[in-house]
């Protein structure tokens, strides 16, 4: 049984437990010998650490994905928690938990489905209805579809992260679509709903949170199109039209080719929607961002993705709240 959880590390501790190898990176030191840097992870967090000695031979005996255990010290480099590695071994995954190593959202997976059925219920067009229909309908794509995480690191990046993202932007889009004129609601709800379908096969997420080889090699919005095409096989007289600017909705909804969409959004409710992405996804990765930092200080480190710290001041933090 797991004892040792990442954020109950303090500096000093003697550490002698199991942990994801999330990332492993050989790098040369000054003399010519090699050391690793590692990053380690379970269901509270992740921490940096470095291994000095025996590295060469012990690379080849791990690999990222694995579970490790893990003998070192946790000390201090640059204002940040590291550990020292005196020692890392494979080990099986036999007799582990899951549960210990893998975050969960903290929200009723079965509230938040019903409340994503309402908002199907409320979808007029028949065809879109119909194919939102035709997804949950099929068990093995729900059942993963409520597990799935959104992402690997930065936002919801937990088990029912995935239905947690989706019924936030759903209902944001709800929101949006009465505030704007002549915007297509219903459109909007499908695109919402579904741009992000394809992580349940880009991610696995049964131990740790990692990409599949699908999913390194063709990536959710792709997997996502090819699951559309499949539905729309049993719906009939699926407007042509309206399905070229639903797939225009999954393909853009990352805004910019350097982000990993193929095309910027082109049309009123593609802009939304990639709106209401980056919102509702920075929200909730600023907000854990926030939740693992110091709580004794006005502001957080430094956030090297977005570049900047982050004021707290004396205001919660927390996870994302959906509400009613």
């Amino acid at each position: 049984m797991k004892r040792q959880f990442i954020n109950e590390c303090n500096l000093g501790d003697v550490i002698d437990d199991v942990f994801v190898l999330a990332e492993k990176t050989l790098s040369q030191k000054k003399d010519g010998n090699h050391f690793l840097n590692v990053r380690l992870s379970d269901k509270t967090g992740s921490i940096k650490g470095v291994m000095w000695d025996n590295v060469d031979q012990i690379v080849g005996r791990i690999n990222s994905g694995d579970f490790v255990r893990i003998k070192g010290t946790v000390n201090e480099y640059r204002g940040s928690p590291q550990l020292v590695v005196k020692n890392i071994e494979s080990c099986s995954v036999d007799a582990l938990d899951p549960s210990d190593f893998l975050p969960k959202t903290s929200i009723d997976i079965g509230d938040m489905f019903d409340r994503l059925l309402k908002i199907t219920a409320s979808v007029e067009t028949d065809h879109l209805r119909d194919l939102l229909e035709s997804f949950w309908n099929d068990e093995d794509f729900v059942r993963s579809f409520k597990a799935a995480p959104a992402a690997k690191k930065m936002h919801h990046a937990y088990l029912g992260g995935l239905l947690e993202h989706v019924l936030s932007m759903a209902i944001l889009a709800d929101k949006v679509a009465g505030h704007y004129s002549g915007i297509d609601r219903d459109m909007l709800i499908a695109g919402a709903i579904l741009h992000d379908i394809g992580k349940t096969k880009e991610l696995e997420y049964k131990l740790k949170i990692d990409y599949t080889d699908q999913g390194r090699l063709l990536s959710h919005i792709v997997i996502g199109l090819k699951m559309i095409d499949e539905k729309c096989l049993n719906i009939s007289n699926f407007p042509e039209d309206q399905l070229l600017l639903l797939k225009h909705l999954i393909v853009s909804h990352h805004g910019t080719q350097e982000f990993g969409s193929p095309e910027p959004p082109k049309t009123i409710e593609a802009v939304v929607l990639h709106y209401i992405d980056e919102i509702d996804s920075k929200v909730n990765g600023i907000r854990h961002f926030m939740a693992k930092e110091d709580p004794n200080e006005n502001w957080t480190s430094y956030h090297r993705i977005l570049g900047r710290h982050f004021y707290k001041g004396k205001h919660k933090t927390g996870n994302t709240v959906i509400n009613k």
